[in-house]
């Protein structure tokens, strides 16, 4: 498990989590400054809207399902989309995640005001989601130290998981030790 808060790792609810925004879900962390506070987005969390309804132009670049993932509870109505790129080129509308870790070295935001058509054939998969998580200085920190979250790393399948919904407990499994314990926990932990 790693220990600190970085760009391309996970955030992972642990079951103590009972805030409804956050329970069972997996955070990629996109953006992490000390003194900025961090971002990132939930990968699990699937709508009910498809992409059709809200960003048309860019359905035929979404991987399945092609609906919108809601991304945290922070700016709902604003959209953020994360795209991988088959090679190490950087096509015009993408930025890559400033992230070390090979897991995400092909990962960056596209710009979804750009043509989608600039995009075509240059990435291999793309999500939109609508809203962000987002902590303020100190309080990622915090809410770790807490154990509402575990940091583990990320690995290539994650972001663009075919079964979003079973993303928190596949994460979880593949964990050394204990942690990997934790993917058993029940929904409700009274009924443990």
């Amino acid at each position: 498990m790693a220990e600190a808060i970085y760009v391309g790792g996970l955030l992972v609810a642990t079951p103590l989590l009972d805030d409804p925004n956050f329970r069972r879900c997996v955070v990629l962390i996109l953006e992490h400054d000390i003194d900025g506070g961090t971002l990132g987005v939930v990968l699990n969390r699937p709508s009910d809207i498809s992409v059709t309804q809200v960003l048309p132009v860019w359905d035929p670049l979404v991987t399945g399902p092609p609906v919108l993932f809601e991304g945290g509870p922070v700016q709902t109505d604003s959209a953020l989309a994360l795209a991988a790129v088959p090679s190490g080129e950087e096509p015009l509308g993408w930025r890559r995640l400033h992230a070390g870790t090979p897991a995400v070295s092909r990962l960056g935001t596209v710009d979804l005001d750009a043509p989608p058509e600039i995009l075509q054939g240059e990435i291999a998969q793309m999500r939109i989601f609508a809203g962000y998580a987002g902590w303020t200085s100190g309080q990622l920190a915090s809410e770790i130290a807490e154990g509402a979250w575990y940091v583990v790393d990320s690995e290539a399948g994650d972001t663009f998981n075919a079964d979003p919904g079973s993303l928190w407990r596949h994460v979880l499994r593949r964990q050394p030790g204990e942690l990997a314990f934790v993917a058993t926990c029940p929904d409700d932990p009274t009924q443990n």
